[in-house]
């Protein structure tokens, strides 16, 4: 008879010897889904990623979001190189949710390792971490990872379509596969055969999937690396492009909603019977507060106009004693500061004894740096349609999300359905910037489609209600100091930084899981960085408070950065050094970090005088060097102060290692774009709380940088054959600290606060 004991252990035993053998063999295939890939008429599918139609046309599955970086276009680069497709038969789709599309690259990233580190547990957490997100992951379009966690699978799903397509003109033509040659979407023989993709598409697909296609080396690529204009320009510029916004089903009504002006408040009591006697109303309900948001009320009419009108006519009692009323954002960013008064923080990265080493040195340095609550501000209203089938048993919805699973699961859990019965349509982004890795605003416009069972209802927000019912980015107070020797050279450096944490709120409010005490993110961009510094200790003290935050474009890098080259600058001034020599004297250890620093440096003039503007306005240099994302990008800005001490950018010299540059076009593009968005952000971005409402409403009060303000933008990128790494946000980090160097150099002033404004 089996003991208690002898039972347990022996489960423990099983349990064990199968979590270790589910740990040593690979993760599974990504090539082909649950389900066959579906296919239209004249169409056939030839795995998860890539449809070919007997018209030639060349049909790719794109699983990332669009939202103005041109993913669509550079992954469809990667599986048309593969393939040696024809480009102007590539056309984009996205697929139906699968966890072949699960995203991996960006959790990995996640993971607190530095990224020098390439030890034994760092590789094994992230063979683990890719397993399990193969199997149990999301389909997230974020992180600047796109490329980099599809450059393997787009491209072996190109390759593994093109030897099928080789092996059926092979079998056809009675020749040997080595033999058949492919370019352009056309398949030749030495004997004059021919054959386009089209004609031999049905015969290739019951060809069996290889095993281990061989992709091109470098030398190879004929499409990666070139610029290719964004394949859904000519629908962007013709109208034809669908976003969000842009749906339109037949009996479509349109619902626009005012959540409680206090954060986290709810309905107490409301009156809808004025806005029901308008022309168009067709109903007045409430919402509840979903994945993290605010309730409030909705009015449902048959034209957007309508519906606004239409919620000015109600009445509405709000309960806002919730824990968000008491807070004020300055008082909460004092309580920041006076965190660092007691507490050392969590060290997230140590390199001898820093303490001792400040101690012991000539001259010490400290700073401390403020940054603010930040919203998005994305051009594209927050928006959603849900129709929800007149049974009830399943509902469709319509999204500009960069997340589809987790809107597919906050409308079932709204509709009360299983997520299977939930069809999700993904559409372009008018603008993320992490605002749509959210799903707050979905189950309020599945709320609303219940209520109108059997017919399609657009539920969008108001400019003034997205502004003010944001997820924002962390404001923190950082301290920095470091002791030099009598020569200036850095003996030792400690940081330490105040703030709330996304990771643990995210996961607490979309997943109704505790969230952990650590969380990479609220300390990124100080301690990861390729500075060699002698002896450190960067370390981040947690700030519980009611604030929604959430990931916002470079994410911790975006205040971080600011906080950290600051600092640089600060030290390279008390050794009496220029501050791009004493950058490169801490990169010892990475030449190929300095190459872009040295890149930057060259092409923007670095060290030779800068004339002045036609008015006499003097200008000045600054300098910044910040890695992110995978990727190395440095800054050289010039500037100038005005009598009114406005600050005005002239030019943007950046230099990038983002390994292979798949399209250079698009990369210019992003640096241009995080230089504007950070820009607007660094000089005139924040947000303030009263009593627990936000103030800033719309452009106005947040305003975006203007073209007669924009600077010229320079894009050089260093030649590299790794694997690409990401390019949407390390753009932004280095262009805040930049500015105020310049400015120092102009005037003398310190700006050690965000934004940017001289006294």
């Amino acid at each position: 008879m089996a003991t208690r004991r002898r039972f347990i252990l022996g489960t423990v035993g099983v349990v064990g010897t199968l979590v270790v053998g589910w740990a040593l063999v690979p993760p599974r295939q990504r090539l082909t889904g649950r389900q066959p890939l579906p296919a239209e008429p004249g169409q056939v599918a030839f795995n998860g990623w890539v449809k070919l139609g007997t018209d030639g046309r060349v049909i790719v599955q794109v699983p990332k979001s669009e939202m103005g970086q041109g993913v669509h276009t550079a992954l469809a680069m990667l599986l048309a190189d593969e393939l040696d497709a024809d480009w102007s038969a590539v056309h984009v789709e996205h697929p139906p949710l699968d966890a072949i599309y699960n995203n991996q690259a960006t959790v990995i990233d996640g993971l607190p390792f530095h990224p020098d580190a390439n030890g034994l547990v760092k590789r094994l957490a992230g063979w683990m971490t890719a397993k399990s997100m193969r199997e149990f992951g999301l389909q997230v379009t974020g992180g600047s990872s796109s490329l980099k966690d599809l450059w393997l699978p787009m491209r072996e799903a190109g390759a593994s379509a093109r030897a099928m397509l080789v092996a059926a003109a092979a079998a056809q033509w009675g020749v040997k596969a080595e033999e058949v040659r492919v370019e352009r979407g056309v398949l030749s023989h030495a004997s004059g055969r021919q054959a386009a993709f089209g004609e031999l598409a049905a015969a290739a697909a019951q060809q069996p999937l290889p095993r281990r296609p061989v992709l091109k080396t470098p030398a190879q690529f004929k499409l990666i690396g070139t610029s290719q204009a964004r394949l859904e320009s000519a629908d962007k510029i013709t109208g034809r492009a669908v976003f969000g916004m842009d749906v339109r089903l037949p009996g479509l009504l349109y619902a626009t909603v005012a959540m409680c002006p206090t954060l986290g408040g709810r309905v107490k009591s409301f009156d809808g019977a004025s806005a029901l006697k308008l022309p168009g109303v067709k109903q007045v309900l409430t919402v509840g507060a979903h994945m993290g948001g605010t309730a409030g009320v909705a009015v449902v009419a048959d034209t957007p106009w309508h519906a606004m009108q239409g919620l000015k006519a109600v009445s509405v009692q709000w309960d806002e004693g919730v824990a968000m009323a008491e807070v004020d954002s300055d008082a909460a960013m004092q309580r920041l500061a006076q965190t660092l008064d007691t507490e050392t923080g969590l060290a997230y990265f140590t390199e001898g004894d820093a303490a001792a080493a400040i101690a012991g040195a000539a001259m010490v340095v400290k700073a401390e740096y403020r940054a603010p609550w930040l919203a998005h501000m994305a051009l594209e209203p927050i928006n959603c349609t849900v129709q929800l089938a007149a049974d009830g048993a399943s509902a469709s919805l319509w999204a500009p999300t960069q997340v589809p699973g987790l809107a597919r699961r906050a409308a079932a859990l709204a509709l009360g359905l299983d997520s299977e019965a939930v069809t999700v349509n993904v559409t372009l982004l008018g603008g993320g910037f992490g605002r749509r890795l959210e799903v707050d605003y979905v189950g309020p416009a599945a709320e609303i489609a219940r209520a109108m069972k059997g017919t399609p209802v657009q539920t969008f927000w108001s400019r003034a209600e997205d502004t003010q019912h944001d997820f924002y980015r962390p404001a923190a107070v950082a301290r920095w100091q470091a002791g030099l020797d009598a020569q200036g050279r850095l003996l030792g450096i400690s940081a330490v930084s105040a703030g709330q944490a996304i990771v643990p709120q995210f996961i607490e409010r979309v997943f109704g899981l505790p969230g952990g005490p650590l969380d990479k993110t609220a300390l990124e961009g100080s301690h990861d960085q390729p500075y060699a510094w002698p002896a450190a200790r960067f370390a981040h003290a947690l700030v519980a408070l009611p604030v929604p935050v959430g990931f916002w474009r470079s994410v911790g890098h975006s205040h971080q950065a600011f906080f950290k080259e600051s600092f640089v600058d600060e030290l390279a001034t008390a050794a009496k050094q220029d501050p791009v020599a004493f950058r490169l004297s801490l990169l010892q250890g990475h030449p190929r970090v300095a190459a872009v620093l040295k890149l930057a440096a060259d092409k923007a003039g670095w060290g030779r005088p800068l004339a002045p503007l036609p008015d006499g306005t003097k200008r000045a240099r600054g300098v910044a060097l910040h890695r992110s994302f995978g990727s190395t990008v440095a800054q050289v800005v010039e500037v100038s102060v005005g009598a009114d001490k406005a600050i005005r950018v002239h030019r943007v010299v950046a230099a990038v290692d983002c390994g292979t540059a798949v399209n250079p076009n698009h990369i210019a593009q992003q640096i241009e774009s995080a230089v504007v968005f950070g820009l607007s952000a660094a000089l005139g971005g924040g947000i303030e709380i009263v009593q627990g409402r936000v103030k800033q409403s719309n452009f106005h009060e947040q305003p975006p940088l203007r073209i007669d303000a924009c600077p010229v933008i320079e894009t050089h990128i260093l030649p590299g054959t790794e694997a690409p790494e990401g390019i949407g946000e390390p753009g932004l980090p280095p262009l805040a600290p930049a500015v105020a160097g310049a400015v120092f150099a102009l005037t003398g002033q310190r700006l050690r606060s965000l934004p940017l404004h001289l006294s």
